[in-house]
């Protein structure tokens, strides 16, 4: 009997939390995973008391479903969402939707896409941003591809989204593979302001001589600030946090650092459109510098640099100094990004609403920031925007933070 609104696929604990959020806003939900077992334990045990169900094969949770159907995928990017959409079609009639969820590349999804669309099927390829904690309790969702599916699934995606004020941060992004193309910037971005945070605790930890503590009391401040955002909040509680014996455990951290390619396609996309997304660039190769871990050892044996630093200066005069060249570096990075999300519109012929996109960004999401909301006033004051550093309020910003910008990259430079 069909009693399910939409299915998802992958009981994973992103897929498990989405599902149980989707429950809590009133929506029945049928889940399925390969490993059917999992489905009996997520029944069992997590979902036990919910209107939630489960599918014990493909055909038994498409059986399931209202019409049009709607199917969402969780799964891992790649091979295992083009093998899901194969077996998925010749259960589904013309009309149906498949969502993908996941982190797939943006090129994947317009192929999708347009394969589907020859059959009838409509595609989503949508971001959700937020980790488990989003996808439990509210989400960034970032949807594009076949706009006649929006209808149909606007409801649960702004239903179960991050709210700010009354507003969901969730809305229709653009064609094909748009929604993917603005979570990949989205993840760019990320990349960027983590690294921007890593610089400003390094300067402050071997410039400044500062204890683990005292940058956890100081971030906690700057979170007060224009950079108030989510990032910004979790670096003061990382740094405050104890290992078993006392001792800060961030200290004990390998300083190594992965990527799961979001971060890379950005760089990659910024070269293929002529884009000078510096700051995301750097940010990744970081990450690749981190990884050569062995080579960095080896390496500091036989080059010492320049010894070690001794500031002079007035300490609280120097924070004050970081603070706002982190703040001027992170306005740099947004510029950046969404240099490249106008670019790909031009290349694409995709309409994309850049303040709605700011919006999305506003909760639920990992860059969540407070001027994401002078971003959204940007563009709603010129839609056409060409840069954000020629709107007067992110010019007035570069423009008072500039001079200790200039200073701390200096001193940076001078102590190696």
């Amino acid at each position: 009997m069909a009693e399910a609104d939409i299915a998802l696929i992958g009981l994973a604990v992103m897929g498990q939390n989405l599902i149980l959020n989707m429950n809590d806003h009133g929506f029945v939900v049928c889940a399925f995973n390969r490993t059917v077992s999992k489905v009996d334990d997520f029944l069992a045990n997590e979902a036990k008391g919910t209107k939630i169900i489960g599918g014990k094969s493909l055909e038994d949770m498409v059986s399931k479903l209202k019409k049009p159907r709607r199917v969402m995928m969780l799964v891992k990017a790649g091979s295992a969402v083009d093998a899901f959409i194969d077996k998925l079609v010749p259960l589904l009639e013309k009309g149906d939707i498949i969502i993908d969820g996941g982190n797939s590349e943006y090129l994947d999804t317009t192929r999708r896409c347009k394969a589907l669309q020859e059959k009838g099927i409509l595609f989503v390829g949508s971001g959700v941003s937020g980790g488990e904690d989003g996808a439990r309790y509210g989400p960034s969702l970032m949807p594009g591809g076949a706009k006649e599916a929006w209808p149909h699934v606007k409801d649960i995606f702004q239903g179960i989204a991050a709210k700010v004020g009354n507003e969901p941060c969730c809305d229709w992004v653009g064609d094909e593979g748009a929604g993917h193309y603005v979570k990949m910037v989205h993840n760019g971005i990320e990349y960027g302001d983590m690294q921007l945070i890593c610089e400003a605790y390094h300067l402050m930890k071997d410039l400044l001589g500062m204890s683990c503590d005292e940058m956890a009391e100081v971030m906690a401040e700057w979170n007060k600030t224009e950079l108030d955002s989510f990032l910004i909040e979790i670096s003061a509680d990382i740094l405050k946090f104890k290992d078993t014996d006392g001792s800060p455990l961030v200290e004990k951290i390998r300083d190594t650092a992965g990527q799961k390619g979001t971060g890379k396609w950005t760089a990659i996309s910024a070269l293929d459109a002529g884009m000078p997304v510096t700051l995301i660039g750097e940010a990744v190769f970081a990450r690749c510098l981190s990884s050569i871990k062995d080579l960095r050892i080896e390496a500091s044996k036989v080059l010492p640099g320049p010894g070690p630093a001794k500031f002079e200066g007035d300490k609280k005069e120097m924070v004050e100094h970081i603070r706002k060249a982190l703040y001027a570096s992170k306005i740099v990075s947004y510029t950046q990004g969404f240099m490249l999300l106008r670019e790909a519109a031009k290349q694409f012929n995709w309409t994309l609403n850049y303040g709605g996109i700011a919006l999305m960004w506003r909760g639920g999401c990992i860059i969540r920031s407070r001027f994401l909301g002078n971003i959204k006033e940007a563009f709603d004051k010129n839609s056409e925007l060409s840069n954000l550093l020629l709107d007067d309020f992110f010019k007035g910003e570069i423009l008072k933070c500039q001079d200790s910008w200039r200073k701390v990259v200096s001193q940076a430079a001078l102590i190696g």
